[in-house]
């Protein structure tokens, strides 16, 4: 099949695709669907999708968008408040970020710092894995790093935080 035809024939499939998948990401729904159109466009070039049904070459786009939307994501730099921002002068970010503490202390106590959720009783894999997750690491990423399946990544992912939900909001107790 010529690659005009196929892409004409699925197009409406995939928009339907990039709008569904827009607000996982910073690109717009044109930026989405050439993406679909580029992997399509590789592909077709070492001789797919001969033989294989639209629905498949659909999904195969959708695919590769979820992991390109995963692996393009921006990762989040963590920096610390007495670093120093030019190298050769003296202001940190301490000096220049205002100290919300000061201006409103409601609520603050229920809050914990992330010192105090590496020490509400998280074993050794969730501290990693919690440490993985601060500096921004995807699931795949991190399992990859700790020699450890995705899923497990996922369930200490989900053992961290009901840790520390019981920690920041502890259920009082009627008896």
């Amino acid at each position: 099949m010529d690659f005009k035809i196929l892409l004409e024939k699925i197009t409406p499939s995939l928009k339907y695709v990039a709008r569904k998948h827009l607000l996982r990401g910073f690109y717009s729904e044109e930026d989405l669907f050439q993406e679909m159109c580029l992997y399509l466009w590789q592909h077709y070039g070492q001789g797919l999708p001969i033989g294989i049904n639209e629905s498949y070459v659909i999904k195969g786009c959708e695919f590769h968008l979820q992991n390109f939307l995963r692996k393009g994501r921006p990762k989040v730099a963590l920096t610390s408040l007495d670093e120093l921002i030019t190298p050769g002068g003296s202001q940190t970010l301490a000096d220049i970020l205002e100290d919300k503490k000061a201006v409103s202390s409601s609520g603050i106590e229920n809050k914990l710092t992330v010192d105090e959720i590496m020490k509400i009783g998280l074993t050794a894999d969730e501290k990693a894995v919690l440490t993985h997750l601060l500096k921004g690491s995807t699931m795949r990423e991190i399992a990859k790093e700790m020699e450890i399946s995705h899923v497990m990544v996922l369930k200490h992912k989900k053992n961290i935080i009901k840790k520390w939900r019981s920690k920041a909001c502890p259920v009082p107790k009627l008896f």
